[in-house]
């Protein structure tokens, strides 16, 4: 009996706003949020950073890897483009997963944003109108 090979997993193109730094990851995120927590926001300079997470083995560098500025936070950090200042991602979960900034990606993912998370500290003059569900704090996401 012959054995079936799994499925390919198609990947995503991602790039910062010069073309500096490009990435691929996989289309297999565990989640997808807009997240409005003050770090979040500056971070963007948005009212909230659309984030979808994935186990940080399944995103790779595809170019200008020598052109990214870590931001280290302690228990995470950012990764921006040198060159254009872009959001590109965020390591965390002591660099086990990546929180990847969804306006990076060139190619459209699966996944779309399930939630608002940390609202309760979300910027005053924004307004959310969508009826996706809100959260004061965080969500516990299960991993695969």
């Amino acid at each position: 009996m012959p054995v079936e090979e799994p499925a390919k997993i198609r990947k995503l193109a991602g790039s910062c706003q010069c073309g500096s730094v490009t990435y691929e990851v996989a289309d297999a995120f565990v989640f997808a949020v807009n997240c409005h927590c003050s770090l979040c926001r500056r971070a963007t300079g948005a009212a909230f950073k659309p984030l979808a997470g994935i186990e940080r083995d399944k995103l790779r560098v595809t170019k200008g890897a020598d052109k990214i500025q870590i931001f280290d936070a302690g228990s995470w950090h950012d990764e921006r483009c040198k060159v254009c200042g872009s959001f590109l991602f965020a390591v965390v979960r002591d660099g086990a997963f990546a929180h990847v900034a969804m306006g990076t990606l060139v190619d459209t993912p699966s996944i779309r944003p399930s939630a608002h998370v940390f609202v309760g500290s979300k910027a005053p003059w924004f307004d959310i109108t969508d009826d996706l569900p809100q959260y004061d704090e965080g969500i516990i996401v299960k991993e695969n």
